[in-house]
């Protein structure tokens, strides 16, 4: 018996990534730096309910309007926080 986990992802990953590119403007420091957007991107995911799913289009069709908006509005705020996070241990890395 073969399984193929390979569709297998977090529905919130393409819009956490795509969060971190939009707000990563307001972060330098850590915009010019791939490794920090990634470290980023890590601690926002482990911010939000994971949600696995194998077809983001199955997903997105289930969703109700204001679902969306809550995925949304979650998203925007586990961005913010995990930037501030990363962002509070590069300065205190750096002055150390």
């Amino acid at each position: 018996m073969t399984a193929n986990f390979a569709t297998v992802h977090n529905f919130h990953e393409s819009t956490v990534y795509e969060a971190v590119l939009r707000a990563a403007v307001n972060y330098p420091m850590i915009a010019s730096s791939p490794d920090l957007l990634a470290d980023v991107a890590c601690v926002a995911l482990n911010a939000l309910p994971p949600r696995y799913i194998r077809h983001a289009v199955d997903m997105r069709f289930y969703l109700s309007n204001d679902e969306r908006a809550k995925i949304d509005q979650l998203v925007r705020k586990a961005v913010l926080s995990a930037f501030e996070f990363v962002q509070s241990r590069t300065l205190a890395k750096a002055s150390a």
